[in-house]
């Protein structure tokens, strides 16, 4: 029948644009901390190293992703996509009318949560529509959320903190949240989750333990770890840097921000471009020395705004690049569990930003940028370490 043939594939379309804006709108509740920590910190009468600790702390969210996928199965996509949004809004109106430091660190890890929930909710769902050949890109435009949340969510943000003051914004996506759990609930059908059984508890167990068992598993993972580390170290710091050296008002930081958004857009895009052509293995060398290079620069922006800027850009073109290149490389480590895999890929990196807040905030009061780049370069050098350690006598299956 042709005519439902194009009404199922409409209604596809629209669900999957309707995904990728509240995954924008949750990716940015996400950002949100990084570029506007003075703010925040001076708005709640904190030092900026308590900042940072609520975005090391809200990163622990991911490391629940390693258990929280199977339950979408088990209770439907888009019970959990609303459960997603739901801890979302709540996070975010908590904050907004409870303008103290807890408050705000409990919303950050609700918001984080949710993020957490709606992700593997909303994979698995196009995974269950999409035909395979076609998933990629479905995915692919999903995930175009992310650098979005930069280029247009942040900058959105500073206009409304310079406009109506640093907790309108919370009280705006919590609204949006609100708005996301009735339109979820309208134009995604509900579906039941298959009943789990013990066995497939087991399975899961043993899909776990699995990634501790295979060296090159542990090389992807120790890799992510520590480059999430290095650049997180940074991703705290930046708008206290751009702020303190360069005099960069609100809406600056919130332009700046969308530099970033930019450049993980063009990163994420070149690897579709240019890494099957160069090969993985060679894109991911080509680059991590590109990123320890930028890291290296950041001493010498100086006084001009411009270099300081185009830094920034090309340390976060060249980590999106090589970050992307090794999701696309772990999908092949372990074919019978390649979600587990990712899960622990996810995991991983989320520990390392974690790691990366707690140090970033002391590291920047204690030596400046120049203590910045410094351990992130390290960190950066030891993940590539790992990944030379981890990939010795692995050959793609």
């Amino acid at each position: 029948m042709p005519d439902a043939d194009n009404a199922e594939k409409n209604a596809l379309i629209s669900q999957v644009f309707i995904a990728t804006f509240f995954k924008l709108v949750l990716n940015t509740a996400k950002r949100l901390a990084y570029p506007f920590a003075p703010v925040l910190s001076r708005g709640l009468d904190v030092p900026l190293s308590a900042i940072t600790s609520v975005i090391a702390v809200n990163q622990f969210a991911a490391v629940f992703g390693l258990f929280v996928g199977p339950y979408a199965d088990r209770f439907g996509y888009r019970i959990m996509m609303m459960a997603g949004i739901a801890m979302l809004t709540l996070g975010m109106f908590i904050t907004g009318l409870f303008p103290f430091y807890l408050v705000l660190m409990a919303g950050m890890i609700l918001a984080g949560c949710g993020k957490t929930i709606f992700d593997p909710a909303i994979q698995g769902f196009v995974g269950k529509k999409v035909p395979y050949h076609r998933r990629g890109q479905v995915i692919g435009i999903l995930e175009f959320a992310w650098a979005g949340s930069t280029i247009v969510g942040i900058p959105v943000v500073a206009v409304v903190i310079d406009r109506l003051g640093w907790r309108a914004p919370f009280f705006i996506i919590g609204g949006l949240g609100l708005i996301g759990i009735f339109v979820i609930s309208t134009f995604f059908p509900a579906d039941n989750g298959a009943a789990r059984s013990a066995s497939h508890d087991a399975g899961i167990l043993a899909a776990l333990l699995s990634l501790l068992k295979k060296r090159h598993a542990l090389g992807l993972l120790g890799f992510v770890f520590f480059v999430s580390t290095g650049n997180d170290a940074l991703f705290v710091i930046y708008g206290a840097w751009l702020e303190q050296d360069y005099a960069l008002s609100i809406l600056g930081l919130g332009a700046g921000t969308s530099v970033i958004g930019l450049a993980e857009l063009i990163g994420e895009t070149g690897v579709a471009v240019f890494s099957d052509r160069l090969g993985l293995k060679r894109s991911m060398v080509t680059g991590v020395f590109l990123t320890i290079a930028g890291y290296a620069f950041l001493p010498l922006a100086g006084g001009s705004l411009i270099s300081a800027l185009l830094i920034l850009f090309l340390i976060f073109l060249f980590f999106e690049f090589t970050v992307v290149v090794s999701m696309s490389l772990g999908t092949e480590l372990i074919p019978e569990y390649r979600a587990t895999m990712m899960s622990g890929f996810y995991a991983a990196a989320g520990i390392g930003r974690v790691v990366g807040a707690v140090f970033g905030g002391p590291l920047w009061v204690a030596g400046g940028i120049s203590a910045t780049a410094v351990f992130s370069g390290m960190t950066t050098l030891i993940g590539f370490a790992c990944l030379l350690w981890g990939r010795k006598k692995w050959r793609p299956v």
